[in-house]
């Protein structure tokens, strides 16, 4: 039966990747009519100049935004590359390499939620034909970011057997080049640590944790190696200095920091930020570690991934490429276990993802999201609710796993 099925889905695979190339070719098309900067790659290729002519790193602003340089000096290493390229071709090769950076995330999202192999190829190039264009993954390509990437270098670790010999090493190299996703390493060790108090042995999980705080040591090492000065300053300057990254208020802000300042009607929540966050990290981090004890690997990664997203000061609206494998969870759940309302559920976040929804409040010069009514205020903040009802869902699992 399975060499049945292997055989169909074979046979399938050009119809689906046809669709795949003809969405992406329509996506190309419409950014390049709308004329995209990818400012962010800009920035990337200028920090990649700053370091080959041995500037200062963080006085750096360019382009006609005046951006400044926010991810660690690691980041700046691998940007030097882009400096070789011409702009025109710098442009094409990030958006084919994030396009492909697409189906291998979709394909790994599929591998952790248990998808069968024999259908993992035609359903990846399906869903990435259509994720491409829900609004995180459409604003990851229009800036030239990387967010594909991280995600891509943390799910190749999180999909892998837990005993692997190179799991950890992704998610250290990614949280090296920029900081978020260093929370995996927590949860992995946490994970491990209740699997060593239930067991009493230590488990394949704080193996996981170590190398990837092994390689996020290194890859810092090396960075700091090559540049002392930048090193010195990030680390003891700038990487407290969240304001350096935007405006907490900023609609594309989709953190709690944001969703408090457009709340509050201030540019800086303070203490409300503080404890709301702590208490997020808490609640996130527990239902992630209770989910992977309940073998759910899907969820506890997501978990972890919408706790960050939430915690962290600043978390653009490009940054929840996270929301693919989310919205895969929940239709696979609901595949399996049937039910309205949890194909209500995942249609839900289908669509709030790919409504554009927070861009139809007032926002741009002027600090206008300060001066935002209630029903603004909630459309600015559906990626928000709808990763805190995710995680209280996982919240409610563990509980009644618990009294189960």
């Amino acid at each position: 039966m399975t060499v049945i099925a292997f055989a169909a889905a074979r046979r399938r695979v050009p119809l689906a990747a046809g669709a795949c190339l003809l969405s992406f070719t329509a996506f190309w098309c419409a950014q390049r009519s709308a004329d995209v900067s990818m400012i962010d790659l800009m920035v990337y290729r200028a920090e990649g100049e700053t370091v080959r002519a041995g500037g200062d790193l963080y006085a750096l602003r360019t382009t006609e935004a005046h951006l400044p340089t926010t991810y660690p000096p690691f980041a700046a290493l691998l940007f030097t590359p882009l400096t070789l390229l011409d702009t025109p071709d710098m442009r094409m090769l990030a958006t084919l390499g994030n396009l492909l950076l697409l189906i291998v995330f979709v394909a790994l999202s599929l591998r952790l939620i248990g998808e069968a192999r024999h259908a993992r190829v035609e359903s990846a190039l399906w869903v990435s034909a259509l994720a491409v264009w829900c609004e995180p993954v459409w604003t990851t390509l229009r800036y030239g970011q990387i967010n594909l990437l991280l995600a891509v270098l943390v799910l190749w670790d999180l999909s892998r057997h837990p005993g692997h010999r190179w799991a950890g090493l992704g998610i250290g190299v990614a949280a090296a080049i920029k900081l978020t996703p260093a929370l995996f390493a927590v949860f992995l060790l946490l994970t491990g640590a209740v699997e060593a108090l239930r067991h009493g042995v230590w488990r394949p999980a704080v193996r996981h944790a170590c190398v990837a705080a092994v390689s996020f040591t290194a890859a810092t090492l090396l960075a700091a190696a090559v540049l002392p000065y930048d090193s010195w300053r990030f680390w003891t300057r700038m990487v407290f200095e969240a304001g350096r990254v935007g405006l907490a208020e900023d609609t594309a802000n989709q953190s709690l920091r944001g969703v408090l300042a457009r709340l509050l009607h201030t540019a800086e929540p303070g203490a409300w930020w503080a404890v709301s966050a702590a208490v997020t990290c808490a609640l996130g981090l527990a239902a992630a570690v209770a989910a992977a004890l309940r073998g759910e690997r899907a969820r506890a990664a997501l978990c972890c991934a919408a706790t960050a997203l939430l915690v962290s000061p600043v978390s653009w609206s490009h940054h929840w490429v996270w929301c693919v494998p989310m919205v895969l969870t929940l239709g696979a759940e609901a595949a399996r276990l049937g039910g309205r309302v949890r194909w209500t559920v995942a249609g839900a976040a289908s669509l709030v993802f790919c409504s554009y929804a927070l861009w139809w409040v007032p926002h741009g010069a002027g600090r206008l999201e300060l001066d935002q009514n209630y029903g603004q205020m909630t459309l600015s903040a559906l990626y928000v609710v709808t990763a805190w009802a995710f995680l209280l869902a996982g919240v409610r699992r563990w509980r009644t796993s618990r009294t189960a």
